[in-house]
């Protein structure tokens, strides 16, 4: 009787690529560094793919001592298609999401906000159009002329939230 050794390889690929998927979603997501661009979840796929790579060339190159030539390919097939619903929904879905409805449009009258300036201090959308600017004026770029601003720039960056 032939006994054959299970191959380990495959199956170890194919549940690193499920961790890879699912991670994202239940722990990446969390973190900046690894919501906005998901490297460590490519890394992960990455792994699996060597795995499923090693596992199915044992399968085939020394099919008498290693079992996998059918559900071998089954799960790399599968670990493909995962990883594919993953670069879709990342990647390529993710750029179809619609804006948000309460969002300005561009060269829309920005809504009445106050936040804090670097110095601490209060500050308004409606006190930094109304006041004139001055030396001591917090507006980058302010001159000492005494005039009011036409206008406020306003930079967003995507932040920590």
């Amino acid at each position: 009787m032939n006994s054959r050794k299970f191959n380990w390889w495959v199956l170890a690929g194919f549940l690193v690529c499920v961790i890879a998927f699912l991670s994202f979603f239940f722990f990446f997501v969390k973190f900046p560094v690894t919501r906005d661009f998901p490297w460590a979840n490519l890394l992960l796929f990455g792994l699996a793919a060597i795995l499923l790579v090693i596992g199915l060339r044992r399968a085939f190159t020394q099919a008498d001592a290693y079992r996998g030539k059918i559900f071998g390919p089954i799960l790399a097939a599968v670990s493909v298609v995962v990883f594919g619903i993953f670069v879709f929904a990342l990647f390529i879905e993710s750029r179809h999401l619609p804006a948000a409805r309460g969002a300005p449009q561009v060269g829309q009258k920005a809504p009445e906000f106050s936040l804090v300036d670097t110095n601490g201090r209060a500050v308004k959308l409606s006190e930094l159009l109304t006041a004139p600017m001055n030396a001591a004026s917090s507006v980058a770029g302010s001159s000492a002329s005494g005039r009011r601003p036409r206008g406020v720039l306003l930079v967003f960056y995507r932040g920590y939230w």
